[in-house]
């Protein structure tokens, strides 16, 4: 054997070196791969890692989303007080008998309504509707709690009121009109939910918060990751990232990425809508055509006519139910508060908000305030942000007229596609860096990215943002502030899970209380909504958007009553 080593000896050296050489040559080749490279296998293993554990992320079996209404700053004792009052305010009437089949659930097509006073009707009276519901079998419902909506309009005159509806809980209901013009009216009443609906839909709200799911982007260099984010989340799964705003302590959390810092978050998206909320028994109650925004029907006369106010009426009458305003060809006319103007051009407009500085915080029911401004006055020139159309933040101006319009959206939790973190600013925030003054105004709309959360939540959030409005009124209390209210929209069996006009009634019922008693304006755009021809839509037809701007201007340049000389 040690004969034949010499003999071999150049072959295994040659065969050495070949391997020598193949290594080398390896390894110069891994150091010539790129770090994009390297993070594409990094993202592809991020890719697979999560779609094995999407399922278990989004989608959490077993997690009480109750305590979530408690994460926050405490309120103090008065504030406790005053959510327990609002809550119980907004309590609704729950069926005698839960569980009830569909045949003995809530029919409008077999309910009905009755016209009570239909004899010598005028102008400042009010007309009374009395409402029988009944199921699918034609019996009388004995419990109630049924979502109804109702508005009286004389198409001819382009005039329309919201009506009130009063639950006597036993399956009938008595709705009070206030007959403010002259003519042919029509009662228009709905059935927008059924109890039994109802009932479901408060189960999700107060169960299911996370049906609408969020997600963040991590980046650092190449290296990027997505994670799941939200108000609330279950901390037994994996580390969490932290992003609870320090000046009001409004909560947001997000799953800690694997291999990336919290300080690395690019940006805020809506994840997606959770499926098969519903059990078979409850999507029974969630039917287009059948129980969601049907008419229900006269059983007899429709309509009466209604005659103008007599010389002799000079007493006023009690009403049962006085609205914020109502339409008369086609324009919206308050009943209290301002005179009404109408800014039909470019010009008056301009010169309405000449030297004024409008700032617009909310969702796209009050960005679409400034899309009308911007689309209905050339003079505006807007600054390209290089931000998205739907999500801002946007700035218009006039600089001949000293004009600046603003909009930015409000902080998480938001439905929409994109939004950079850096912009994720919250409302009351915003209030505190304002100067304010005579030449100020706010216009606050804050409701529809919220109804899928408990009612608390949302008290939260106002809590925040009605104290920033207080300090801002203290220190200039010249600032005209006005909140956009909810309005209804259209729905369907999936719109109903996430954006229910249930939802935004008591939403809306809660913004008003709140706010009750400050110098705020309200633009009442849930009635302007329901009191118009035009089908619900979450973002109202211009029509309805004209009236809104015209009601807001109104505000800013009131019409000034002539001094009577003494």
């Amino acid at each position: 054997m040690e004969r034949l080593l010499p003999k071999y000896f150049p072959f295994f050296t040659l065969l050495a070196l070949i391997g020598l050489i193949f290594l080398l040559w390896n390894i110069t080749s891994l150091e010539h791969w790129t770090c994009q490279t390297v993070s594409t296998f990094y993202q592809l293993q991020n890719s697979i890692q999560s779609a094995l554990k999407t399922s278990e992320l989004l989608l959490p079996e077993k997690f009480n989303y109750s305590y979530c209404v408690h994460l926050g700053q405490k309120p103090s004792t008065e504030e406790t007080r005053e959510e327990s009052n609002l809550l119980k305010s907004i309590a609704w009437p729950e069926p005698l008998v839960l569980g009830l089949p569909l045949r003995q659930s809530s029919d409008p097509a077999q309910s009905y309504y009755i016209i009570q006073n239909s004899g010598e009707l005028q102008v400042g009276g009010q007309l009374v509707v009395k409402v029988q519901m009944q199921n699918f079998i034609g019996q009388p419902k004995k419990h109630g709690g049924d979502f109804l909506v109702a508005r009286l309009h004389t198409p001819e005159l382009g005039a329309g009121v919201t009506g009130q509806v009063h639950d006597h809980r036993d399956g009938n209901y008595t709705v009070f009109f206030p007959l403010l013009w002259a003519g042919v009216v029509q009662v228009e009443l709905t059935m927008v939910h059924s109890s039994e609906a109802v009932m479901v839909l408060r189960r999700l709200r107060e169960e299911q918060s996370d049906r609408v799911f969020f997600k963040s982007l991590f980046r650092s260099g190449y290296l990027t990751e997505t994670t799941v984010c939200n108000l609330c989340l279950p901390v037994n799964q994996q580390p969490l990232c932290n992003y609870t705003d320090p000046q009001t302590g409004e909560p947001w959390y997000c799953y800690k990425p694997k291999m990336l810092g919290c300080d690395t978050r690019i940006n805020h998206s809506k994840g997606g809508y959770k499926k098969h909320l519903l059990t078979v028994y409850e999507s029974q109650f969630f039917q287009s055509g059948i129980n969601i925004k049907i008419p229900i029907h006269a059983a007899g006369m429709e309509n009466v006519i209604v005659q103008p106010a007599s010389k002799e009426q000079t007493k006023e009458k009690n009403l049962e139910y006085i609205p914020s305003g109502y339409y008369y060809q086609g324009l919206w006319r308050p009943l209290s508060g301002v005179t009404m103007r109408q800014f039909n051009d470019s010009s008056a407009i301009t010169q309405c908000l000449r030297g004024k500085m409008v700032y617009m915080y909310g969702d796209s029911t009050v960005r679409q305030l400034y899309e009308y401004l911007i689309a209905n006055v050339p003079e505006f020139k807007e600054f390209n942000f290089h931000s998205l159309k739907n999500v801002g933040p946007h700035m218009a101006a006039d600089s001949s007229n000293n004009i600046l319009l603003r909009y930015r959206c409000h902080g998480p939790p938001i439905r929409f596609t994109y939004v950079y973190a850096a912009e994720l600013h919250y409302i009351s925030n915003e209030l505190d860096a304002l100067r304010g003054g005579s030449d100020t105004v706010v216009l606050i709309s804050i409701w529809s990215h919220f109804s899928t959360f408990p009612v608390q939540v949302f008290i939260r959030r106002l809590r925040h943002i009605r104290r920033a409005v207080i300090r801002l009124l203290n220190r200039e209390p010249a600032t005209l502030v006005l909140l956009r209210t909810a309005n209804l929209q259209k729905l369907d069996p999936e719109t109903s899970l996430y954006n229910s006009d249930w939802f935004s009634q008591q939403l809306d019922m809660v913004l008003r209380a709140m706010f009750k008693g400050l110098n705020v304006q309200l633009v009442d755009a849930w009635e302007m909504t329901l009191a118009h021809h035009h089908p619900h839509q979450l973002h109202p037809p211009p029509a309805i958007i004209s009236n809104m701007i015209h009601f807001i201007l109104s505000h800013i340049c009131p019409v000034r009553r002539k001094r009577r000389r003494s």
